[in-house]
């Protein structure tokens, strides 16, 4: 079963930032790891769906015209708004909530959250928001965790299983795993080099 949005607003509750992620070197390292994956400079429109109390949202969205960030807890949107004035922040549920078109999808430690039919859902949806030539990114731990309905292992291998796009970068570590893809047919449109006209 998806983790319900009641399990959030608990944590919320609990903790100004329920996973240190404003303090921990291991999330500033992933962070710039996350950031350096993607194969544009700039993007017209980008989304983070899951941002908590939004670091990540303020590493992205200066890449971005414009940035949209998601949270099923209202008390994490208040906070991710405070941290990145001038970005649109919402309290919204994927896949509940269809995802708009966009040319960058953010799914970061995200994905293990949902059952496997709400995945199957959201991945759906995925293959039409992310436009043409747009990026998706995804980031998650690796390490089970007892209430998580999926590991970021299984989910990883969701994304492979319904996506054929080509791949820019996949980052495999301990800790967590990272796939960056372009949603193109040709895999020249994954090479930044290419898009540079180097090759």
């Amino acid at each position: 079963m998806t983790l319900p949005r009641a399990y959030f607003d608990d944590l919320y509750a609990a903790a100004e930032d329920p996973w240190s992620l404003r303090s921990r070197w291991y999330e500033r390292r992933k962070y710039a790891l996350t950031a350096a994956a993607l194969p544009r400079e700039r993007y017209a429109e980008g989304l983070e769906v899951g941002c908590s109390v939004g670091e990540l949202t303020a590493v992205l969205a200066p890449r971005c015209d414009r940035f949209t960030a998601w949270d099923t807890s209202a008390a994490a949107v208040g906070r991710a708004a405070a941290r990145n004035p001038g970005v649109a922040v919402e309290l919204r549920s994927a896949p509940a909530d269809p995802l708009p078109e966009v040319d960058l999808l953010v799914l970061s430690e995200v994905l293990y959250y949902l059952s496997p039919a709400d995945l199957a859902a959201l991945l759906e949806q995925v293959r039409t928001a992310v436009r043409p030539g747009g990026t998706l990114l995804a980031v998650h731990w690796r390490h089970p965790v007892t209430d998580y309905p999926q590991t970021g292992d299984a989910v990883h291998a969701a994304l492979d299983a319904a996506l054929d796009w080509p791949v820019v970068a996949t980052h495999r570590e301990p800790d967590f795993l990272l796939d960056c893809r372009v949603r193109s047919a040709d895999p020249r449109d994954a090479s930044v080099a290419a898009a540079e006209d180097l090759w």
